[in-house]
């Protein structure tokens, strides 16, 4: 017996490490150019709200707007991605966002930016939930948070590469005929329609049509995932008003919604409140945005390993979210330049790994018939917050002159957010508790 599980644990580390070489570098790249994509206005701002006279109110809007075309579209988008198979319906949401991404190069009016950033955030709409339901048929749960987080930090990365990069393409104003926002939008744009299409070609849908799985690495997986179904029991019911009704995805929706409220507008807005609290130059704010993405990068990757040894993603999760909080509220405070640019570090080494670890639990609160629909419906009301909370910070920041109230605002939103996934956690312990307490 010893021996046959040594054996069945040694097909189990053969197909996760097969697993995680063949699939994790194509969606990492893809996410990076996903987030590279989705926040690169960020960089773009104060040289193109200067140029065609956007205000900040005009600015949020245009931001948050991309979130409401990608919250309307998310549970269609999964849905066609569970018709047409990950791999086909990953590859359109990418050369569709890539071509939209390049195209905003061409915005000269407030209304094209609006109407850009709304089919912008329609054409990405189902990645993120996808991918992380396509995780749920590929890695068991010690393996998740590991999986999730290898992908994950695509978003620190990308932060680290537009810091990196972005200075430089703003440097190019003038070059061409083009301004330097222009240039950003172009050359950050265009090579995700190329990766769309290596993504097409190599990624497979499932573990059955992976020929570089063998039929016993195909059987583990199979089996594994079935005993976590076994322990989750078998929704009622999994159709979309369902979704909607059901407390877990009510309460996971809550937490998504206060939770990318907070970590996307301080995003989008990162350079500008660095900008204005501090006297550094767009280079010398890139290289500090970079190096955030590298201590993010850090904290996603080794929170993701701690998750699956110790099992408690949600506590960490809170923990985290609790950083989160007092890092926004320094830099509303801004007692000094110095200790904006150190909260603003803290701030971007939680900011990836908070919805990493949250995510990457959807599948421990919902059934496999539940995830398709329920992850869709989760970043469907988190993604309004994305919507709602930019232009409320634009709308801010033009009545009072300053980022001050807004920060000190959704520093209150960060704590009320760690509240509610300390609540979730008690309720899935709970619920675990109750299950094994039935007799089989």
């Amino acid at each position: 017996m010893a021996t046959d599980r040594r054996h069945i644990s040694a097909i189990g580390r053969s197909a996760m490490g097969k697993a995680f070489w063949r699939i994790l570098p194509l969606i990492l790249i893809a996410y990076l150019f996903a987030y590279m994509d989705r926040v690169n206005v960020s960089f773009a701002a104060a040289q193109m709200n200067e140029d065609l006279r956007f205000s900040a109110t005009i600015y949020g809007l245009g931001g948050g707007l991309f979130f409401l075309g990608y919250a309307l579209f998310e549970i269609p988008s999964n849905l066609m991605l569970v018709r047409f198979g990950a791999r086909k319906w990953i590859a359109r949401i990418m050369i569709t966002w890539g071509l939209l991404s390049a195209a905003m190069m061409f915005v000269a009016t407030p209304m094209q930016f609006y109407v850009l950033r709304f089919l912008l955030g329609v054409a990405e709409a189902g990645f993120y939930p996808g991918v992380i339901f396509y995780f749920s048929n590929w890695f068991p749960p010690c393996h998740r948070s590991r999986a999730v987080s290898r992908f994950f930090i695509a978003s620190p990365l990308a932060s680290i590469a537009m810091g990196g990069m972005s200075g430089w393409l703003l440097a190019l104003d003038g070059t061409g005929g083009l301004h330097g926002w222009q240039w950003l939008f172009l050359v950050q744009g265009l090579p995700t329609v190329l990766f769309g299409l290596v993504v097409l070609r190599y990624l497979p849908d499932a573990p059955a049509t992976a020929a570089w799985l063998t039929p016993d690495e195909k059987a583990w997986i199979e089996t594994e995932l079935a005993r976590e179904q076994a322990r989750i029991g078998a929704p009622v019911r999994h159709d979309v008003l369902a979704a909607f009704r059901n407390p877990r995805v009510l309460l996971l929706g809550a937490i998504g919604f206060l939770l990318i409220a907070v970590i996307t507008t301080v995003i989008l807005n990162a350079p500008l409140i660095l900008q204005d609290a501090t006297t550094l130059d767009a280079k010398a704010i890139g290289y500090l945005v970079a190096l955030g993405g590298l201590l993010g990068a850090a904290a996603v990757l080794v929170l993701g390993n701690q998750a699956d040894r110790n099992g408690d993603r949600w506590g960490m999760a809170s923990r985290c979210g609790l950083v989160l909080a007092g890092a926004v509220l320094v830099m509303g405070l801004a007692p000094s330049p110095l200790l904006v640019c150190i909260a603003y570090l803290a701030f971007a080494t939680v900011c990836f790994a908070i919805p990493m670890l949250t995510s990457s639990g959807w599948a421990e609160a919902l059934h496999v018939r539940e995830l398709a629909v329920g992850a869709a419906a989760i970043n469907t009301l988190s993604q309004i917050g994305a919507f709602v909370a930019p232009y409320g910070w634009g709308a801010a920041k033009d009545a009072t002159g300053s980022f001050q109230l807004a920060l000190i605002a959704f520093s209150v939103v960060a704590l009320l957010m760690s509240a509610l996934i300390l609540l979730l956690r008690r309720r899935l312990r709970g619920r675990v508790a109750l299950a094994s307490a039935v007799p089989a």
